[in-house]
């Protein structure tokens, strides 16, 4: 087995690994003439419950603050039999005064969950936690309630980085959170194939994470981290959007150097078609567009017939380890039976290598990383890799294809132009009952399916981007720090410039 441990830090990244999780479960077969291209042990490990019986629950840690988890249990119905009520007894023989926060009420979905009933259609009222349209079990190891700071105070909010950074460090001491919480996990793999993070890297969970990415470094120093930076991707008061912007760069400057792969995502993304998204009123259906990206770019790490492909990333392990995000999201019912409408460039020597870069990032609908990535420079792109999956399309590329799994070619194009690595998959993206019912145009109800069309790319727009945030660290952040991330993002962009000239007007501040 190939597995992955997944790690949640924070309320954003739990509304989109919610909508992740949801889609692994929707993906299981209960039919023996039935099989899911998806390996399940890849996100899933089995276990004992209270009454005997196996369990199948998600390789994840979930890491929220006081107040984050909603009508979410640490102990739930697979699991209650192990819960310990009140203080051990013969440690105190006095009476017991057990006072309890008021209980949250469940939804009328966790109800009918709960009940085994058909769930009725959530609404942006009705989902209040992330957990509101949860659909799966945790094990207790899973849940870890950060109990130091209180979800939305406006006496202590959570949004410094070094907030986070000294919070990780203190509990680090009391508790050794990787033996704690992670390292039981790891040890029920047989072969890790790496480590996903979710993660804020705007507020507080920045310096979290970039502290416990640290100590993953040093236990697991060779295997994959792929991390998912999300940002918010709202314009608020100036004062709280500098110290965003601060938080942002020092995580970039201190996890992207650690990573297989970074992807800043902005929550909710600043460029998308309105053609194509009905709206996005709250983070429920904002994480639900970015999951039809991030679940189908990271597709390819759990079929079945991707074992003894290439690797995901063409080049991991390389200099430029950032990567931003696009995808293009066909509905069935746009009467093209099922198969996005963008086709992909035909790449030749003969187009130009401006040409065949700027072919690689024309026709996505929606753009989920920073805001002015469509500079007016000259683009060069340095690698790329592709998932498409449609039911029933054929793939553009020669190769060997199967019906359910990917089509994988690792291509580098004439002399240094970009390495395009494009997989495909018959296995469409399936509209569940814990989505947004109205987020795309003319959507289907659930168990429908939507084509989508994911890419990452590293190019010479994200050295750009490094750039602008080299110029803001100047006059915007304290002068005990502004050297260290100035020369720091220095170095990152520096890798965005390496062997490739876009003209006379590459570099100019």
């Amino acid at each position: 087995m190939h597995e992955i441990i997944t790690l949640q830090l924070g309320q954003r990244s739990n509304y989109l690994a919610t909508h992740f999780w949801n889609l692994q479960e929707s993906y299981f077969t209960y039919s023996a003439d039935e099989v899911s291209p998806v390996d399940h042990n890849v996100h899933f490990r089995t276990g004992i419950g209270a009454d005997g019986t196996e369990t199948f629950t998600p390789r994840t840690v979930i890491y929220d603050l006081k107040g984050g988890f909603g009508t979410l249990r640490k102990f739930n119905a697979l699991y209650e039999a192990e819960q310990e009520v009140g203080i051990p007894k013969g440690l105190w023989d006095g009476n017991e005064v057990v006072q309890q926060q008021p209980t949250i009420p469940q939804n009328e979905y966790q109800k009918s969950l709960d009940l085994g009933l058909p769930a009725p259609q959530l609404a942006t009222e009705s989902v209040r936690y992330w957990s509101d349209f949860n659909r799966l079990f945790y094990h207790p190891r899973s849940i870890v309630q950060l109990n130091e700071y209180e979800l939305n105070s406006s006496l202590m909010p959570f949004e410094d980085w070094a907030m986070g950074e000294d919070l990780f460090r203190s509990l680090d001491r009391e508790h050794d959170l990787l033996d704690r919480d992670f390292r039981p996990f790891a040890e029920e793999c047989d072969q890790l194939q790496g480590i996903q993070i979710f993660s804020g890297t705007d507020d507080a969970w920045g310096g979290f994470a970039a502290r416990y990415i640290d100590r993953l470094r040093d236990e697991f120093g060779k295997k994959s981290i792929w991390f998912w930076g999300l940002e918010d991707g709202v314009k608020g008061q100036r004062s709280k959007q500098l110290i965003a912007t601060a938080n942002s760069a020092r995580s970039i400057t201190e996890i992207s150097p650690q990573t297989s792969a970074y992807v800043p995502v902005q929550d909710p993304p600043r460029y998308l078609s309105r053609a194509l998204i009905s709206g996005l009123p709250s983070e429920w259906y904002s994480s639900a567009l970015i999951s039809t990206a991030v679940e189908s770019m990271t597709l390819p790490t759990r079929l079945h017939s991707y074992r003894g492909h290439a690797p995901w990333l063409p080049d991991e392990g390389g200099p430029r380890t950032i990567f931003s995000l696009h995808s293009s999201i066909t509905s069935e019912k746009d009467g093209n039976g099922g198969k996005p409408v963008n086709k992909e460039a035909i790449l030749t020597p003969e187009d130009g290598e401006a040409n065949e870069d700027e072919n690689l990032l024309k026709d996505f609908d929606v753009a989920f990383s920073w805001a002015n990535w469509k500079s007016t420079k000259q683009l060069h792109v340095f690698e790329q890799t592709q998932v498409t999956r449609s039911a029933g399309q054929e793939a553009a590329n020669d190769g060997p294809n199967t019906a359910s799994g990917p089509l994988t070619g690792q291509r580098r194009s004439f002399q240094s132009g970009p390495t395009v690595q494009r997989f495909h998959s018959s296995l469409a993206f399936p509209i569940l009952d814990s989505f947004p019912h109205n987020l795309f145009a003319n959507q289907g109800p659930p168990g429908s399916t939507v084509s989508v069309r994911a890419a990452l790319t590293t190019s010479s727009h994200v050295g750009d981007q490094i750039k602008q945030l080299q110029k803001f660290v100047v006059g915007a952040v304290p002068v005990d720090e502004r050297e260290m991330l100035h020369n720091g993002l220095g170095e990152i962009s520096e890798s965005y410039q390496e062997g490739w000239d876009s003209g006379s007007d590459f570099g100019d501040d």
